[in-house]
């Protein structure tokens, strides 16, 4: 299967095979088993030795004629910390539980819950990376993950243009995607916006699109900050298939060769 390649100017120039990862099954359930292996969450939590640095010695004993012992002090049966002592009279005050002042917290997160331990098989790997690929050139998965565009939108799929667009500025770079994609444009410049609701007073303020990538063959460098850009050398799940498949994708002339090579 042949496909098209296009110009900085937006126009076709001439045609190139495709490589066999494009015509691979797509296969949604093992895409999403490595998303589901590789999630990363940043563990947080209590220090695991929060509200016990101190001399409390464990509950105190309830008996008779034992040292340290609460019997007849009207006191409960919690840890105790020792201010002072006289023979076998203590000023002591409760620590270290969650009702006493300076403890633990009754339920703190738990950080160790928090690491991801889920492993994935070499070959699934293989598979889901090769379907996330072969997702790039499937017009209804793309119509389906960017609900503003139409068919109409997009001219012919994988997107490819020829190599020279690396050696291009911020600005031309712009311009010429801008020359190809036409109306698909809105959807490739990344956006920045500030979250509704409580969480911008947590940590995470703004949300932001993934706009556009850009996959550049081996020996290939583009350095820009509106889209995205990943080399074949190192293209991997996460690139493409983060948020779900069919992410708008544009590779160069010279990365299509190289998935040509790749085993």
């Amino acid at each position: 299967m042949n496909c098209q390649v296009f110009g900085i100017n937006g126009k076709k120039i001439k045609e190139i095979k495709l490589p066999e990862v494009f015509k691979k099954e797509i296969r949604e359930d093992i895409v999403a088993k490595v998303l589901e292996a590789k999630k990363h969450f940043q563990p947080y939590g209590a220090s695991p030795v929060a509200g016990k640095q101190h001399a409390a010695k464990g509950k105190i004993v309830h008996r008779r004629h034992v040292w340290r012992s609460g019997y007849g002090r009207g006191i409960s049966r919690v840890p105790r910390k020792i201010f002072s002592q006289k023979g076998s009279q203590f000023v002591w005050e409760a620590a270290e539980v969650p009702q006493a002042r300076g403890g633990m917290r009754a339920h703190p997160p738990k950080p160790i819950s928090k690491i991801n331990t889920k492993k994935i098989n070499k070959k699934e790997l293989k598979i889901a990376l090769e379907s996330a690929i072969a997702s790039t050139a499937n017009k209804e998965l793309i119509i389906k993950r960017y609900s503003s565009l139409k068919e109409k939108d997009l001219p012919s799929l994988p997107l490819i243009i020829e190599s020279k667009i690396t050696s291009l500025k911020t600005k031309e770079l712009i311009s010429s995607i801008k020359k190809l994609l036409g109306e698909a444009f809105k959807v490739c410049i990344k956006k920045r916006k500030v979250r509704a609701g409580k969480g911008k007073s947590r940590g995470r303020k703004y949300k932001k699109s993934g706009g556009l990538l850009i996959v550049v063959g081996k020996g290939e460098k583009l350095k820009t900050n509106a889209f995205e850009v990943a080399s074949t050398e190192n293209l991997s799940v996460l690139d493409i298939a983060k948020g779900g498949l069919g992410r708008l994708t544009l590779y160069t002339e010279q990365a299509i060769k190289d998935l040509e090579k790749r085993k």
